[in-house]
């Protein structure tokens, strides 16, 4: 899914990270986590309950592939815009909900 790349990159855009490049992984990779699972739990929502174990695995699968190729770009754009707020509530952030928040304007 090109969806994580693209929430990666808006995110990083968006987003204003400690310069610690190693808290913008854990901040990026979070948010790249919560908002790709709450794409997916959609879907599966929507599935007939025959078809979601394969599709959640088909998800898994192409999860770590994907959060992998896009996390440095964030990464780069997080480190340089340097703001720890956004970055704490980055790592802090439980749901996908609580990511959104850290990167509304």
């Amino acid at each position: 899914m090109r969806h994580v790349l693209a929430i990666l990159a808006l995110s990083a855009s968006l987003v204003a990270c400690k310069g610690d490049r190693d808290t913008c992984e854990k901040a990026c990779r979070n948010f790249g986590t919560l908002m790709y699972w709450k794409k997916v739990d959609a879907e599966l929502a929507r599935l007939p309950e025959k078809d979601r174990a394969d599709v959640k695995r088909r998800r898994l699968g192409e999860f770590s592939s994907l959060l992998e190729n896009g996390v440095d770009d964030c990464v780069n754009q997080c480190a340089s815009a340097n703001n720890t707020d956004q970055t704490d509530c980055m790592i802090d952030a439980k749901t996908a909900k609580e990511a959104e928040v850290c990167v509304e304007d």
